[in-house]
């Protein structure tokens, strides 16, 4: 059979035989990839057929729209105790990760050595050491703010993955003011997560790490989370 695949980036490759049938497929593919679903569908070649498309070919045809979900990247920027308990989580998790400090000490294989790449690398040329795709997703977990903000300022959109800093209320808002002022675009800012991580009391590096790896958990299959009414039902219903 003939195959057309729509990438994340809104191209397409491939056909599945032009015209009006194509038209139709790519409509369902967008609407795949949004909602990150897969389905099957089956359409009439004819004109004046109940449901038919426009066309004259006759016959049928049967479409599945199958919906593939890349495995997301992730970024550490800082080697210390959080990034070291969250990147022994990833592998589990199929996450391919990379890590970057400019301190050599912090970033070596004894302490990494699942990592794809290790980077000793100052933080105004992180990026030029990285590519990041439309499924990275940066976790700065520096030790110096001043470094962590120069990340941050220079991280503004380059990718739409979580942008999650690790600080205390105190040096969030410095930050943050930090980058009004460098013209970072609002929507940039709104986008960094402070807290990084799900809401559950965690405290040690390894409670934070799994946090972390559970909101990326959940960032990754929004499919499969209750629907607000469910969630409020199950509540109801344990509550009883």
């Amino acid at each position: 059979g003939a195959s057309l695949i729509l990438r994340v980036d809104g191209s397409f490759v491939g056909t599945v035989g032009g015209a009006a049938l194509e038209e139709r497929v790519k409509e369902l593919a967008r609407r795949a990839l949004r909602e990150g679903r897969s389905d099957l569908h089956h359409f009439e070649l004819q004109t004046g057929r109940p449901g038919g498309l426009p066309s004259l070919c006759g016959g049928a045809v049967d479409i599945a729209v199958q919906y593939v979900r890349a495995r997301p990247q992730v970024l550490l920027w800082g080697g210390g105790h959080v990034a070291q308990a969250f990147a022994e989580l990833l592998p589990a998790l199929e996450v391919d990760f990379a890590v970057a400090d400019d301190r050599p000490e912090w970033v070596t294989e004894s302490r990494f050595p699942r990592a794809r790449i290790r980077e000793v690398v100052p933080p105004e040329d992180l990026w030029s050491r990285f590519e990041p795709s439309h499924y990275t997703h940066l976790y700065i977990l520096g030790y110096d703010a001043a470094k962590d903000l120069e990340v941050l300022a220079r991280s503004a959109g380059r990718f739409s993955g979580i942008v999650g800093l690790i600080a205390s209320r105190t040096k969030r808002e410095r930050m943050l003011r930090s980058l009004r002022e460098r013209g970072v675009p609002p929507a940039d800012i709104a986008r960094i997560r402070s807290p990084v991580g799900i809401p559950i009391g965690a405290e040690s590096p390894a409670e934070i790490a799994v946090s972390m790896a559970a909101e990326l958990v959940r960032d990754h299959h929004p499919e499969n989370l209750p629907t607000r009414a469910h969630a409020e039902s199950e509540s109801e219903s344990e509550q009883r």
